[in-house]
């Protein structure tokens, strides 16, 4: 609701968690392992499963690629992890009292109250160990965010006439710098899921940089020879001019 109104009174796209999955799937993953990797915690076996990584590096390439030219307004789990903070990212987060979220769980999804209450209880708690085990933060630390809204006292209208009169504040446009940064994370993020999904690097984790077309990759490869692969893929990826490799490292076993 407070999406749909702040869209509304900016006139900016709205983009939900759905469009987010129909994309990143396109690289050939099932949307309901997509879902299950954004929404679920992870087990103790999953601890030790490369899969995650590969689901969020398609989620975080498909998300890049549907704001990276702004006027964008983003409600899903974990967009102010995805997207690093800055002159043209809100991060916004929407706290409310107990109550008030059990009225909106009875109403929106047919709850009886202690459906709602359960419900409410099971989905904090997972976002809490989601984002502890992937990014090791508590997910409601208001650090992460650069705005936090009280719907306690103030209206669904009310919040979203307080937001977009932060975004005209600061001017959150894209400015050619803002643009060119978000171009980067876009490209940096697409080498990332390329890497993720090919085969002979599917296995291995990386971070990936980009300024400007020259892309740096870091991270471990399991042999010498995987170093010429990455960098293989990484320059067949659109966008991409030159792809810095020295930072990877074979890794030692003992």
């Amino acid at each position: 609701m407070l999406a749909e109104c702040l869209a509304a009174e900016l006139g900016y796209r709205l983009i939900d968690r759905d469009v987010i999955v129909e994309r990143a799937a396109a690289y050939g993953v099932s949307q309901e392992e997509l879902r299950e990797a954004m929404e679920k915690p992870p087990s103790f076996l999953e601890r030790f499963r490369h899969r995650r990584y590969m689901y969020l590096a398609l989620v975080q390439a498909a998300l890049t690629e549907e704001i990276r030219h702004g006027k964008a307004i983003y409600h899903g789990l974990a967009g102010h992890l995805l997207l690093p903070g800055g002159a043209a990212v809100l991060r916004t987060r929407i706290i409310a009292p107990l109550e008030f979220r059990i009225a909106m769980a009875q109403e929106r999804l047919k709850f009886s109250r202690a459906e709602a209450v359960a419900y409410i209880h099971r989905v904090d708690q997972e976002r809490r160990k989601w984002t502890q085990y992937l990014y090791g933060v508590d997910w409601g630390d208001p650090s992460l965010y650069d705005l936090v809204v009280n719907l306690e006292y103030l209206s669904i209208k009310e919040a979203c006439q307080l937001i977009a009169f932060t975004v005209r504040r600061r001017c959150y446009e894209f400015t050619p710098e803002c643009r060119r940064t978000m171009e980067d994370l876009a490209l940096a993020s697409r080498v990332k899921a390329n890497l993720a999904i090919h085969p002979p690097t599917s296995h291995l984790e990386f971070e990936v940089e980009a300024q400007e077309g020259a892309v740096r990759i870091r991270g471990k490869v399991s042999r010498v020879e995987e170093i010429d692969e990455v960098q293989r893929v990484a320059l067949e990826t659109p966008g991409v001019k030159q792809a810095d490799v020295r930072e990877l490292v074979p890794s030692v076993h003992v």
